[in-house]
């Protein structure tokens, strides 16, 4: 579940940034990301199902399903400000809120259940969001300036 809710923030975070910068309007975002979401959830699905199926078929079958599942859900609610919002950049924001709060419930969560220390786990997953979506932002940039792409 952590595989699939952490990729979910960190892929689709990134595809959205790029997109939003490349110039695409909320529903061309919303598209490309519900296509993309669906894709990368089965993909995902699939992937764990076979990582882990040498042992406990059972087992394998609900991973695999519980990392896809949650893939999907994460994405959907990163990718729900583009439903209801027509302005791409502040769409773009609550996708970052969205994702934050994502981060933050769940780390919350693991550290009250496991005792794992919040704040560190909390920072290392922000950060990685951050960097990754600073690099799409220069990708979507990098697109529109040098490939004369524009969406």
């Amino acid at each position: 579940m952590i595989l699939g809710m952490h990729d979910a923030i960190v892929s689709i975070t990134g595809l959205i940034t790029g997109l939003v910068f490349a110039s695409a309007s909320p529903k061309v975002v919303l598209l490309t990301g519900i296509i993309a979401s669906v894709s990368a959830a089965l993909s995902m699905t699939a992937s764990e199902y076979l990582a882990k199926r040498d042992g406990d078929s059972d087992a394998a079958i609900w991973q695999g399903a519980s990392t896809g599942i949650t893939f999907l859900f994460t994405t959907c609610m990163l990718l729900m400000p583009f439903l209801f919002i027509t302005q791409t950049l502040l769409a773009l924001g609550m996708t970052y809120v969205m994702g934050a709060a994502i981060i933050f419930f769940f780390n919350f969560v693991k550290s009250r259940l496991c005792g794992t220390p919040f704040w560190p786990h909390f920072a290392r997953m922000i950060t990685v969001c951050m960097i990754v979506t600073i690099v799409a932002f220069l990708i979507g940039e990098g697109a529109k300036l040098f490939l004369g792409i524009e969406i």
